[in-house]
């Protein structure tokens, strides 16, 4: 790290002044045109340099001339007094607002001087005069002005959230995943869920380095530290829903014990976002072949740039739709059945290619067995990925999202029934290429194993089934036989009372299930906590993949040991910053440095 520059008065002398940031760090602005340097900037041959450069004077001033001077928050504070904003305080809040559309497109922070404030310049000289093109100069859009202006908002938002953590009424639902991004630094990102003012609120938490290695003790500390770090304690946390490797995210993991260690009733949830990694676990011997056969062709034709050219240009002269495939990959599921459908349909124009190359795979490729088991799998995995796609939205709930599972494992029966009949209505790319009883008869017998074998893994797995019928009226209160609640549950008398408002009635109605019961406690507190505590936990991990596919827009080659905690908080939290309470507190500290 290199080592910070320290004012010195003797520079007041090049009409500069010092700020001092949160951190302590002293960065020189200039008094004229109040633009903010760096602290590698604090040297006199800098400052000297920009004062004969933009503003053609000669240094030589010292510190009383400098003192007898109004200081720009005396001014600012005179023209508040008449209910106008200060010629600075426009300058900071135009700076501050670049700077948080700079974020939220996830752009780099040099565009600001390298591209955005140049041609603003010359479309103020061309349009409006030198006058406003002087005016417009005079807004700090430097590389490190840019980087403390996201910094400074990052940390407002992050302080809301926590605020409206500490003042929900109920404990708070954490959403948990980790990635690797592309300098294979595994980043662990972190989404809540709470409640404020009658609604239920899904914001985010935190995106950190895991720095030595990915054990679920890593995670744990890093977890626990970022509450200690905000004094907040990790009792806050009602559920936690995680996603990843078993040893690391997973239910059983290493991870999950730490926390129900330190927080015995913690509600553990797995992401039932992708199961598709189960339809891999079940995969018979010859349809788990046919599986990592696409995988092979896949990588011939996409790992090597010769072949990946060959195989476009071949693909535009045919006229085919498809010209690029998409790369097999572990952890995104829902590519695995968008391949499968692909190279399904493109199945004889890949053929064709594999010959022309005369690869290997050729044998493998057209056999008549294979292309059947590419057919149930592009199928199945269609049908899982209409799965999947159904749960992909904020706001779902373990209920909503076991009660799409549950709907989707009941299936299994009806469709096995059909395939002994030879009726493959539910797979038509299957139905499509069976021309024969023999056909028929040899894949029916392995779909039927593998959707028995499939239905008793997803009851396993994710502990399919309903809510208890005592329990059922968190999801209709009205409709709900009472007569399923004992008599001596104490919220038995509320729930009667309850169902016969007619005005909650029509809130019901025209609210979110999670919305009504939120709206019910200051009336029924007991039932809209308990109908709650069932409805907070997060039932996918899919706010944490929406951010690591934002997190793939900040960590590239060009800014690969670029720290994006703050950028990516400013980027994809729904929270905005509080400008005005920024801007003062910034005119405060700069008013205690002069």
């Amino acid at each position: 790290m290199s080592k910070k520059r320290k004012w010195d008065d003797d520079y007041v002398r090049y009409w500069f002044t010092c700020t001092t940031e949160v951190d302590g760090t002293q960065r020189p602005q200039c008094v004229l045109c109040n633009s903010v340097f760096s602290n590698a900037d604090l040297r006199p041959s800098k400052l000297s340099d920009h004062f004969n450069r933009q503003h053609g004077g000669i240094a030589g001033h010292d510190v009383n001339s400098l003192k007898h001077m109004p200081t720009p928050s005396d001014q600012s504070e005179t023209l508040k007094a008449f209910g106008v904003a200060s010629h600075e305080d426009t300058l900071l809040q135009a700076s501050y607002q670049f700077a948080y559309l700079c974020a939220k497109e996830k752009n780099p922070h040099t565009i600001a001087e390298k591209l955005v404030k140049p041609c603003a310049l010359e479309i103020a000289q061309i349009v409006l005069g030198p006058d406003a093109q002087k005016k417009l100069q005079q807004v700090p859009l430097s590389d490190d002005v840019i980087h403390s202006r996201i910094d400074e908002m990052s940390q407002d938002i992050l302080q809301q959230v926590l605020e409206d953590i500490k003042a929900s009424p109920l404990k708070v639902g954490i959403q948990l995943a980790e990635t690797t991004d592309m300098e294979d630094c595994s980043q662990l990102m972190a989404f809540v869920r709470y409640i404020k003012e009658r609604e239920i609120i899904e914001e985010f938490l935190f995106c950190e380095p895991l720095q030595l290695s990915m054990k679920g003790i890593d995670v744990f500390n890093l977890f626990r530290d970022f509450f200690l770090k905000h004094k907040i304690a990790l009792d806050v946390c009602g559920s936690i829903c995680t996603d990843g490797a078993s040893s690391m995210l997973g239910e059983n993991s290493e991870f999950v014990a730490y926390v129900k260690k330190e927080l015995p009733h913690i509600v553990i949830t797995h992401c039932l976002l992708n199961p598709h990694a189960l339809v891999i676990k079940t995969l018979p011997t010859k349809l788990r072949d046919a599986l990592f056969t696409v995988v092979r062709v896949i990588n011939f034709i996409k790992g090597r740039a010769p072949n990946h050219r060959l195989f476009q240009a071949f693909f535009e002269e045919i006229g085919i739709e498809y010209s690029v495939l998409l790369f097999h990959t572990e952890m995104r599921w829902l590519s695995r059945g968008q391949i499968l459908t692909h190279i399904f349909e493109m199945y004889e124009e890949i053929n064709q290619f594999l010959h022309h190359k005369s690869s290997n795979l050729v044998d493998g490729f057209e056999n008549k067995e294979f292309k059947i088991h590419l057919a149930y799998l592009a199928d199945l995995f269609k049908h899982l990925n209409e799965l999947s796609a159904s749960m992909q939205r904020t706001g779902m709930n373990t209920v909503s999202a076991r009660e799409k599972l549950s709907a989707f494992v009941r299936k299994f029966p009806f469709w096995q029934k059909r395939i002994e009949k030879r009726n493959f209505t539910n797979f038509p790319f299957l139905e499509e290429i069976i021309v024969s009883d023999n056909e028929g008869i040899f894949i029916a017998a392995e779909i039927i194993l593998h959707l028995q074998q499939l239905s008793n893994f997803f009851h396993g797995y994710f502990s399919i089934g309903d809510l208890d019928e005592a329990s059922k009226w968190i999801l209709d209160p009205f409709l709900f036989n009472i007569d399923f609640v004992d008599d001596s549950y104490l919220m038995k008398n509320d729930l009667a009372e309850l169902r016969a408002s007619g005005q909650i009635l029509m809130e019901f109605e025209t609210m979110k299930l999670e919305d009504f019961w939120c709206a019910q406690f200051t009336v029924f507190p007991n039932l809209a906590k308990t109908a709650l505590e069932i409805l907070m936990p997060f039932a996918t991990t899919y706010l944490c993949e929406l951010g690591f596919s934002s997190l793939l827009h900040f960590k590239t080659k060009s800014r690969s040991s670029f720290n994006l905690s703050d950028d990516i908080r400013v980027a994809i939290s729904k929270k905005v910053p509080r400008f005005s309470d920024i801007i003062e507190q910034k005119q405060q500290l700069q008013q205690k440095s002069m």
